[in-house]
């Protein structure tokens, strides 16, 4: 069996602390089984870049990793991915920020990781790149004299073709996609909007799953990730979601609770959120002193300007929320800026009455597949959920909002508090049917099955290029 070879920006060790997330356990399964490497940034920094890997083996999963310069961290990541690509590729070319020293550190950190990681990649190796950090490792690799199949993941939406041609230098970047022989995107909106691109800006030809530019064709599919469904729902019932479960109940004394948890990021539609429910409390007074939401939400790429004006923006509203509304013994709003290990976040899913998954835009969203596992089958939650999350089309029993509509939050939060009992479970059976049946190992085997099919099928070779001193 060929190793599997799992490159991305950083790397998640078993064994180190903390809750791993869905996708580190699926990658680590992987790995194990393949006998293959990890490799990323270390998240540290040295004051020179040397090439230096740091090998390691946790729970019989090889990890490599290598430090970056702080001018690496500020070009590179917060600046060409998370300034430039994530909002245009969240839709929000208002917010993206085109430099010429982003896109340098970006292709400099690019051919670092190329660098690096190329000798330890052996020929029957089969290597799997992912997310929007490293979309031109793979043509890099290439040029470096691998000829192995390679695979890449994007775990972020795939923009429109009026919103990409905004970014300079776009035809260049997709074209080293044509590198990859498997591209996986989580919804077919996100594929059908890359095969648009390739057709229309760079006269590309589609036949089915293929794509042919020039003389390089690829296969590029739909492949959504799911999250361990049977883990996460043992999870619920674990002694310490139980305690979280009885802790949360406690301080509400029978007030209906709404959850939602995000990474503090303009994507998510936090702000949208806090004014739907303040529309909410505004129509429906009756309900006041009955309800409360508890939003968890931990601060991330805090160096990153448009980070830091979210979280003022939120700050105020939750303030304002609360003041206006707040009654000596009831605050309408929790609003908590930490993270919580993945078995205490199953007690409090299922401590809530109501799922409140509204992102602007989003490429699958794993929080609301949480939320239905952790749920208990006899007196499930309502999943409220954006139509703009790609979690929406696997999930269509929610209730799907717009949720640029404080109106239409409010309705649904107003008939997910009188559902009966009988469409919750209807309803919630109906979502964990595709969390379960659609989960992270089903993912991993739909993208790896087909990276593999034809691995009898070496790459067209790439003329090797001296690598950059």
């Amino acid at each position: 069996m060929s190793r599997l070879i799992v490159i991305s920006n950083r790397v998640s060790r078993p064994g180190t602390g903390g809750n791993q997330g869905g996708l580190a356990v699926a990658l680590s399964d992987a790995l194990r089984e393949s006998r293959g490497i990890w490799f990323g940034w270390s998240g540290n920094v040295t004051d020179q870049f040397s090439g230096h890997i740091g090998f390691s083996e946790d729970e019989g999963v090889k990890t490599a990793t290598i430090d970056l310069e702080e001018q690496d961290i500020d070009e590179y990541y917060n600046g060409y991915a998370n300034k430039t690509l994530w909002p245009l590729f969240h839709f929000r070319i208002d917010l993206a920020e085109y430099a010429r020293d982003f896109e340098g550190g970006y292709n400099r950190v690019n051919q670092r990781f190329a660098d690096t990681a190329s000798p330890l990649i052996e020929p029957e190796d089969v290597v799997w790149i992912h997310d929007y950090h490293l979309i031109p490792l793979g043509d890099m690799l290439r040029k470096r004299g691998l000829n192995n199949r390679m695979g890449f993941f994007l775990h972020i939406p795939w923009p429109p073709t009026r919103l990409l041609v905004s970014l300079p230098h776009h035809t260049k970047l997709v074209q080293t996609m044509f590198a990859y022989d498997v591209v996986g995107f989580h919804t077919e909106e996100w594929l059908e909007s890359f095969r648009h691109y390739v057709e229309r800006e760079m006269g590309g030809t589609v036949d089915g799953d293929f794509i042919t530019l020039g003389d390089r064709t690829i296969q590029a599919v739909a492949c959504p990730i799911g999250i361990n469904a049977q883990e996460f729902s043992e999870a619920a019932t674990s002694d310490t979601a139980q305690d979280m479960h009885h802790r949360l109940r406690a301080s509400l004394q029978d007030r209906a609770m709404i959850v939602g948890v995000d990474r503090l990021d303009y994507s998510k539609g936090l702000e949208e959120r806090f004014n739907g429910y303040a529309r909410f409390l505004k129509d429906h007074p009756e309900h006041h002193r009955k309800v409360l939401l508890t939003q968890i939400a931990p601060p991330s790429r805090e160096d990153v300007e448009s980070y830091q004006q979210i979280r003022a923006t939120l700050d105020s509203l939750a303030g304002r929320l609360n003041g206006e509304y707040s009654d000596v013994d009831w605050t309408p709003i929790r609003y908590v800026n930490q993270g919580y290990p993945r078995d205490k976040l199953a007690g409090i899913y299922r401590s809530a009455k109501i799922g409140l998954v509204t992102p602007l835009r989003d490429g699958m969203n794993l929080v609301a597949k949480e939320y239905v596992a952790a749920q208990d089958p006899q007196d499930p939650g309502v999943l409220i959920l954006s139509r703009f999350a790609g979690a929406a089309l696997q999930l269509k029993d929610a209730l799907l909002i717009n949720p640029y509509s404080p109106e239409e939050m409010s309705d649904a939060i107003l008939r997910a508090l009188t559902m009966p009992l009988d469409e919750r479970k209807k309803r919630w059976r109906a979502m964990m049917d595709s969390v379960e049946g659609q989960d992270i190992n089903w993912w991993r085997t739909c993208f790896v099955g087909r990276l593999m099919i034809s691995q009898d099928e070496p790459a067209a070779p790439v003329e090797p290029e001296p690598t950059e001193g």
